[in-house]
């Protein structure tokens, strides 16, 4: 008998919540500059192989990892380009675009993970690492993403957009949101909590940004969801002016749920930002998101989690498997058939069907590489089944 107990089938009430972090967050700004990296070797050599780590702090980014690459990357400049986009363009925040110290400490990857890899077809190509990777898709909102994800980012891209419009220009640009959600029978009915972490200018008083953040940002993104009952938290410990790599160390990598399901999907632990789709990390979870999205949008489960596994040099899949959470209309076996029917899961061929050793890694390395359907990713698209 399954045991596993889901949002979907549960019929009590519960709250999940879920955050989310804004653009100028230091664990992003770490993601955004490892993506841009990316980018700009894949836009010179498609076959490039990048893992590339960023730490960032008070007035230094260092920029490590294993990289083989006929391109050649002007990396001062384009951390530069990626904190001043952000909007880290003031000299009194700690972190400025204009004399921020770059350290580059990169070297070539290891000859014994190439060879595992680099092999003369997309058939024969093997894993970059060994690794399990999951996918998650549920019927709760239009992107068929978990809603308290998708409100938090919703949140979180507000406040940016709010503070690079001017329309509230005291905002700066570090910032968090966190978004509980009531269920009832599995299904979302209300919010019951929101909070902000918002960074501001000095003169700010808390009493204003509460009542211009509810007014400006809360209310029109959560619509119906926020009520009379909702409780608002705006900056917890009632000042949020030190903020960014100066108030707090940022890394690639450290914000993986954010990044993925907000906890209500599973997530297999490896990070994506700064890897070219050689690594399963990326690319195996892209895939895996690719496969649930589409057996949901098919009709054949209402909530449904996907895993697959690899080792590190071999094409085969280590293993693959469907749950559907007891929502499906057809067996879970037969999905999974289907599935491996359409779908090659070989690396090689994954990268190939998803197109992956584009430039497009930048743009999801905030507000979520899942229910993007704003960048226009393959692993979004309902062309499956």
């Amino acid at each position: 008998m399954d045991n596993h107990i889901s949002v979907e089938t549960m019929s009590r009430k519960l709250v999940f919540s879920s955050e989310s972090v804004t653009e100028g967050h230091p664990d992003k700004i770490a993601d955004q500059i490892s993506d841009a990296v990316l980018d700009e070797m894949l836009k010179q050599d498609p076959q490039s192989r990048v893992a590339c780590e960023t730490f960032v702090t008070t007035g230094l980014v260092l920029i490590g990892g294993e990289i083989s690459t006929e391109s050649y990357v002007p990396l001062t400049q384009l951390v530069r380009d990626v904190v001043k986009d952000i909007g880290y363009v003031h000299p009194d925040i700690g972190f400025y675009y204009k004399d921020v110290t770059v350290l580059n400490v990169i070297h070539e990857q290891s000859v014994d993970i190439a060879q595992g890899v680099l092999r003369g077809s997309p058939e024969e190509q093997g894993a970059g690492d060994q690794g399990i990777m999951f996918g998650y898709a549920v019927d709760h909102t239009d992107t068929l993403m978990p809603l308290p994800i998708t409100l938090a980012h919703g949140l979180t891209k507000g406040m940016s957009k709010l503070r690079k419009s001017k329309k509230l220009e005291y905002l700066r640009p570090d910032g968090k949101s966190q978004v509980a959600i009531k269920y009832v029978d599995g299904k979302p009915q209300e919010a019951v909590k929101v909070v902000l972490a918002a960074q501001h200018a000095e003169e700010v008083g808390l009493e204003k940004l509460k009542e211009d953040l509810i007014e400006e940002l809360i209310q029109p993104t959560l619509g119906d969801y926020f009520t009379d009952k909702t409780q608002v938290i705006v900056n917890g410990t009632g000042k949020f002016v030190i903020g960014g790599p100066h108030g707090d160390a940022g890394l690639t990598g450290r914000k993986i749920i954010v990044d993925t399901y907000g906890g209500a999907g599973y997530h297999g632990g490896g990070a994506f930002s700064g890897k070219d789709p050689s690594k399963v990390d990326r690319s195996g979870s892209y895939a895996a998101r690719y496969i649930a999205k589409n057996i949901v949008d098919a009709g054949w489960a209402s909530e449904v989690n996907v895993q697959i596994a690899y080792s590190i040099g071999v094409a085969e899949p280590f293993s693959f498997y469907v749950d559907t959470k007891g929502t499906a209309t057809i067996p879970d076996e037969e999905i999974e058939k289907k599935v491996l029917k359409e779908f090659d899961l070989r690396p090689g061929k994954v990268v190939e069907w998803l197109d992956l050793k584009r430039p497009i890694y930048k743009p999801t390395a905030t507000y979520g590489h899942f229910g993007r359907e704003d960048l226009n990713v393959s692993w979004e698209k309902r062309d499956l089944f």
